[in-house]
């Protein structure tokens, strides 16, 4: 007894945890069908076991040791180091700068018990060995280990949390001034998706040339307004594309937004040959085709990459406790802290130091109409 005790208080080495074994992986150790046996072979004598073999209860016994986002002296030397820059099912593609391996991913990693969709994403750095054939030559790799990670665009998917990329230091959320039309809220949801994930986000408005009546400058204006950079940009008239071209010049980025926003374009626009699939956008549903159907890391000329993602029509990020929303809306900050009531939601309570700004012309009424949106609704 003191002995399972101290098994289960034993902290896991750094770098180490312990997983749980998948159910039902092995036959149970001990028959307990007796009375169903007796009753197929009444009459006969049944054979019985001296002896059975039952499992320990200690949680050595239950779980296994893996190692899990390993750093510094931590690294396993003999492991080949890379990138995930593609995911196809249960196969990802790694990047170890002189090829590209197909890798498969150690079963204990897959089915370790974790809170996130999966436990390797595009963008993360692992660890990985070589499978070789009877001749002797690697063939595919296996991830053995995903270090830790840093800057990332994460949503809720189901009951998981799905990370779109990882280890990036900015999220460029493009959307359209025409064609389909601009969507604010959904902006603001990857605005507070990328601030949360410790990741700078930028807003780029594709498609202006579409936009005769110059809509969008107002857009524009309201996010250059709050600190973030927000520009204009056409794969037609090429307006833009040499400002994206410095923003994406030596960083680690993820394009994101909407179906039919043109988000392959522009890519293709801002480094000519990449040659990604695009398509187009029906006239009286606005809404564009999947033309982009898996996420993909691509390295830049000069210099950096990028993640390329499947547009998507919602974003859930109710991962997010409502009490830190706020705090993603910048302008909100200052005017929290004169609020009447310590955990004022700034949506329905009175002397609210928010809703007092809104009145007054210092926040944007849109800007607050969305924070409200998001925290009545994160899971659209």
């Amino acid at each position: 007894m003191n002995e399972e005790k101290d098994n289960k208080d034993k902290p896991s080495k750094p770098g180490k945890v312990r997983a749980p074994f998948r159910r039902n992986r092995s036959k149970p150790s001990r028959d307990k069908n007796w009375t169903q046996k007796a009753r197929d072979d009444e009459g006969e004598t049944l054979n019985t076991f001296d002896s059975e073999s039952v499992r320990a209860k200690g949680s050595l016994s239950r779980n296994r040791t893996i190692k899990v986002h390993q750093t510094g002296d931590e690294e396993d030397s003999a492991l080949r180091a890379g990138v995930v820059v593609a995911m196809r099912g249960l196969y990802a593609e790694v990047d170890d700068g002189e090829r590209v391996w197909l890798c498969t991913i150690r079963k204990v990693l897959r089915s370790r018990q974790i809170d996130e969709r999966h436990a390797v994403t595009i963008g993360d750095r692992v660890g990985f060995t070589l499978e070789t054939s009877g001749s002797g030559e690697a063939e595919e790799g296996v991830i053995e280990q995903v270090k830790e990670r840093h800057g990332q665009l994460r949503r809720k998917a189901g009951r998981r949390i799905q990370t779109i990329a990882a280890n990036v230091d900015q999220a460029i959320i493009v959307s359209s001034a025409a064609q389909p039309s601009p969507k604010p809220q959904l902006i603001d949801r990857y605005i507070v998706a990328a601030l949360a994930g410790d990741v700078v986000p930028i807003i780029c408005f594709n498609k202006i040339d579409l936009d005769e009546g110059h809509s969008i400058d107002s857009l524009l204006q309201r996010y250059t307004s709050l600190g973030y950079q927000a520009i204009g940009a056409s794969t037609v008239t090429g307006v833009g594309i040499d400002q994206l071209r410095q923003f994406l010049k030596d960083k680690s980025s993820v394009v994101a937004g909407q179906s039919g926003v043109g988000k392959s374009s522009l890519l293709n626009a801002i480094q000519p040959g990449l040659k990604l699939k695009t398509g187009s956008v029906a006239i009286q549903t606005e809404k564009g085709r999947h033309t982009t159907t898996t996420a993909s890391l691509i390295r830049l000329d000069q210099g950096g990459y990028v993640v390329d993602t499947p547009g998507i029509r919602s974003f859930d990020i109710s991962m997010i406790p409502k009490c830190e929303i706020e705090s993603y809306f910048e302008e909100f900050v200052k005017h929290i802290e004169d609020c009447k009531f310590p955990d004022c939601t700034h949506t329905h309570e009175t002397k609210c130091a928010v809703k007092s700004a809104v009145e007054n012309g210092e926040i944007d009424v849109e800007r607050y109409e969305s924070y409200v949106y998001l925290f009545e609704d994160p899971d659209r």
